[in-house]
């Protein structure tokens, strides 16, 4: 019973930790202390990272097996990918409210820099809603394959942020640190199956 107590506890805790900034920047646009622009800047780059640290959990394990935090990180990563989708939430109403028009929303779609946010959210929509053992139970092999959907999302996040931003050396810093993580996972993955 303490055990599960403790579990439930964490987890509460790490979604608490995992909230605290967006409450506080929601909190900050909607009273007018941070602009549209800060707003989507912040959310936006906050998912990214999330997302980095998300896909950098394998290759920490593989770095550090024996370590506890690396297995404790790992066994709750689908938080972590929860709360990257949970930061693009925002990120995408703001920009929806503050057009609000259809016509311009699908003006702006054709844009290189806007499509991939769209398509990098539509990937990110069925990971996020499978994110739960229940899903991982009924889809059994095939929930693996699904998530791998991540893969084709974070690339078209990053050219998202890239394409969109005024200077794109931040984004494209991020997504060198994303590529040299998923470097070294896929080298430790091939040297661990050839020992």
């Amino acid at each position: 019973m303490k055990a599960l107590t403790a579990a439930a506890n964490s987890k509460f805790l790490l979604w608490l930790i995992l909230a605290a900034p967006m409450a506080l920047w929601c909190f900050q646009y909607l009273s007018g202390r941070i602009f549209y622009g800060e707003f989507l800047h912040i959310t936006g780059q906050f998912s990214a990272q999330l997302l980095i640290l998300t896909m950098a959990l394998t290759a920490l394990r593989l770095a550090w097996p024996r370590e506890r935090w690396t297995s404790w990180l790992l066994q709750r990563r689908r938080y972590f990918g929860v709360a990257t989708f949970a930061y693009a939430v925002p990120h995408l109403v703001a920009y929806l409210v503050k057009v609000s028009s259809l016509d311009r929303v699908l003006s702006d779609a054709a844009e290189a820099g806007m499509w991939t946010g769209w398509l990098a959210m539509l990937l990110f929509l069925p990971l996020a809603i499978t994110s739960n053992n229940s899903s991982v139970r009924r889809l059994g092999k095939r929930w693996k394959r699904l998530h791998r959907l991540v893969y084709p999302a974070a690339v078209l996040t990053f050219l998202h942020w890239v394409l969109v931003a005024f200077d794109p050396t931040i984004g494209l810093i991020h997504a060198g640190a994303l590529a040299a993580i998923e470097a070294y996972r896929l080298w430790k993955t091939q040297a661990m199956r050839k020992n």
